[in-house]
């Protein structure tokens, strides 16, 4: 415990000291939260760590994970959506938990209805030996994108630039089946969510060639998603990659039941693409392995894009007909 309050009172420094940058808007000075690499790169650096053991879902490594990123919504004034930041439920013999705090928005109507970020905090636990190590830490799979959804919740957590509420997400049990994920998206339908759009965000830790798209978006022609992110964004932040469909990406990650329960916009976005990293479930998975400058890129190009969504008066990212 000692150590995970260490880390999170460095990360929490270190964005305190990246927190002067400001801009002009409408004649007021409105504070623009710094991406910090350095607070981005401690957070990898436990989450993909050995103490860890990998992150399966039901195990000690797991919890001290929750435990981790649940201190850092708290210090970042992300709010529980629930009762408490747990959205707890058995898988078999197994205790599991997703993680889910709200950023409420500032609009007095669009604040109820709610765009969904987020990312897998499970990981494979243990994988093939290699030199001796066997622990798959999972830092791109999917660290990335868990530390990515936290840090999105950050800035808008100290912004308060949204309209639409944020639901920030954090799942379990992805890698036996996105059953964390279906747990939450049928809870969230049940209690009647009025939720507009959901992103996933699966490991973005390596950069793509230059010659593509800094990401790409899965199930990319069931939507208009990729087009209203690239004009709010004002560049073509996300982009098509052939193969996803050819390997079924849509219906592999958390975004799926979102999209069967919900019935929205329910994609996900990535910079891995099965060239640019070769330890996919593989134990050298790791930390130092990932490239924080991109990282930092990826969050900083996604912000405004992810705002113009966040603040648009109507709701003009939807499904198309297929």
């Amino acid at each position: 415990m000692k150590k995970i309050l260490f880390v999170l009172l460095i990360a929490f420094v270190c964005s305190c000291k990246s927190n002067k940058s400001k801009s002009v808007l409408d004649d007021k000075v409105v504070k623009k939260p710094k991406i910090s690499q350095e607070v981005i790169k401690t957070s990898m650096e436990y989450l993909a760590s050995d103490e860890l053991q990998g992150r399966a879902t039901g195990t000690e490594g797991i919890e001290k994970a929750a435990v981790f990123i649940e201190k850092y919504l708290e210090l970042n004034g992300i709010k529980p959506y629930f009762k408490t930041y747990r959205d707890s439920f058995k898988l078999n013999d197994l205790d599991a938990y997703n993680i889910v705090g709200v950023v409420e928005g500032n609009d007095p109507k669009l604040k109820n209805e709610y765009i969904i970020l987020g990312g897998h905090y499970d990981h494979i636990g243990f994988g093939n030996v290699v030199e001796g190590d066997s622990i798959a830490n999972g830092a791109n799979d999917d660290a990335s994108g868990t530390i990515a959804a936290m840090e999105f919740g950050k800035y808008f957590a100290k912004t308060k630039s949204n309209k639409r509420s944020i639901l920030i997400t954090l799942y379990t049990a992805e890698e036996l089946g996105l059953k964390g994920s279906e747990h939450l998206a049928a809870r969230l339908k049940k209690e009647g969510i009025d939720a507009y759009t959901m992103i996933n965000f699966e490991m973005i830790g390596v950069p793509r060639a230059k010659s593509e798209t800094m990401a790409y978006i899965s199930g990319f022609e069931k939507s208009n998603f990729a087009a209203k992110l690239n004009e709010y964004g004002n560049e073509e932040v996300v982009g098509f990659f052939d193969k996803a469909k050819e390997m079924q990406l849509f219906r592999r990650s958390d975004n799926y039941p979102f999209y069967q329960e919900l019935g929205i916009p329910a994609q996900a976005i990535s910079t891995f693409d099965f060239t640019n990293f070769d330890y996919y479930h593989h134990v050298y998975d790791e930390a130092d392995k990932m490239n924080y400058e991109h990282m930092v890129t990826f969050i900083e190009k996604m912000i405004p894009a992810l705002e113009g969504m966040m603040n648009a008066p109507t709701k003009e990212v939807i499904l198309k007909d297929e």
